[in-house]
C-alpha cells in the first residue's frame, strides 16, 4: 500500500512529506530499519530541511522507535545530527534538542543517551550551534 500510494503522489511534495512521517512514527518493531531505508530512497533529500524534519524529526518523536532498548535509535539520531550539521547546522542544532530529556530516562537508556551526547560533541568540525545544544544538554543539572 505505501509504494502503490508513493507512485500515486510523488510529484506533490507535501504528500510525500507526509508519507515519509506516516513510516517514521509507525509503531513496528522495525520502524528504524525502514527509516533507516528511506535515507536511500528517492523521495528524500536530507539536504532538503522538509524532507529532513519529516523523516528524523518524526522518528525521534516516535518514542518506542527512538527509545530502543538497545539504543539503536540514539545511535541513528546521532548520525543524523552529525550529518546535518556539516551543512546546516540550525537544523542539526535543533535535531540534537532530541537528546533533551537524556535526564529524566531510566538509567540504562540514560547511559546510552549520554554516549551519544558526549560523541556529536568530540566530533570533528562541530558546528557552534550544534555544540552549545549538546553542551548545554548535557551541562544542565535538571531535566529541562
Amino acid at each position: 500500500a505505501l509504494s502503490q500510494f508513493y507512485a500515486q503522489w510523488k510529484g506533490e511534495a507535501l504528500v510525500v512529506d507526509k508519507w515519509l512521517s506516516i513510516q517514521a512514527g509507525a509503531d513496528r518493531e522495525d520502524t528504524l530499519e525502514r527509516v533507516d531505508g528511506l535515507l536511500s530512497h528517492e523521495a528524500f533529500e536530507i539536504k532538503n530541511p522538509n524532507k529532513a524534519r519529516s523523516l528524523i524529526r518524526v522518528f525521534f518523536r516516535n518514542l518506542p522507535a527512538f527509545h530502543r532498548p538497545d539504543g539503536k535509535g540514539y545511535v541513528w539520531v546521532a548520525d543524523r545530527v552529525l550529518q546535518l550539521d556539516a551543512f546546516n547546522p540550525q537544523i542539526a542544532a535543533r535535531m540534537a534538542g532530541a537528546f533533551g530529556a537524556w535526564r529524566r530516562m531510566e538509567p540504562g537508556r540514560q547511559a546510552l543517551m549520554k554516549v551519544e551526547l558526549e560523541r556529536m560533541l568530540e566530533a570533528d568540525k562541530l558546528s557552534k550551534d550544534t555544540w552549545e545544544i549538546i553542551h548545554r544538554t548535557l551541562a544542565n543539572p535538571t531535566p529541562e
